[in-house]
């Protein structure tokens, strides 16, 4: 089993430290008129908001941890490594499409789908089988984080379909997107130490 570079819990780790302090951060900054139960991050990064560069930095930074991430989660499978940084190619694109101050946005939206999608996917594309693999990397974990990351994008779809929750449901499953890499790496790396410990 190939092993992986220490780097790969710092930029696992930062990604989810980056996006959450960024909607923290420009939320403050936009002010009592943004509701973060309601309003997606999106609305945080539309051109002209208070909070726009901070957002924008935070989705930026987002997609550079997850293409290196991607690069050096060596243990994992290579289509599941694709559809990381096919995430992180997703965050720096809603960087340079935003969602307009006010309405949707077809192209905007389109780029968050696939997003989703490719961040949902990627833990049971990921999977390895055999003796030797990572626990992280086994089918169960990669399996039931695709699953857990699939309930929450439908629970996000369905908040802005009723014009509920759509804000929580999403800080929801980005979070989860954005920890699971970390969860990843984390597990290669003990699972590196214990094989050399017992060499």
């Amino acid at each position: 089993m190939r092993s992986v570079p220490k780097w790969v819990l710092l930029s696992s780790g930062c990604a989810p430290a980056v996006l959450i302090i960024g909607w923290m951060a420009a939320a403050a900054l936009h002010g009592p008129g943004y509701d973060p139960a309601a309003q997606t991050i999106s609305v945080l990064a539309a051109p002209g908001g208070s909070g726009y560069w901070v957002m924008t930095g935070a989705f930026i930074t987002l997609g550079a941890c997850h293409l290196l991430t991607a690069w050096g989660l060596r243990p994992a499978a290579i289509p599941g490594r694709l559809a990381l940084a096919a995430g992180g190619v997703s965050a720096l694109a809603v960087a340079l499409v935003p969602a307009p101050s006010s309405g949707g946005s077809l192209g905007h939206g389109s780029i968050a789908a696939v997003g989703f999608a490719v961040l949902a996917a990627w833990p049971v594309l990921a999977i390895r089988t055999g003796d030797s693999v990572p626990w992280a990397l086994r089918p169960l974990p990669g399996l039931g984080a695709t699953a857990v990351m699939a309930v929450g994008a439908a629970w996000f779809l369905l908040e802005t379909h009723l014009h509920g929750v759509a804000g929580a449901a999403e800080r929801a499953v980005t979070t989860l997107q954005s920890v699971w890499p970390f969860v990843v790496a984390v597990s290669c790396l003990r699972h590196s130490t214990r094989e050399a410990a017992s060499r």
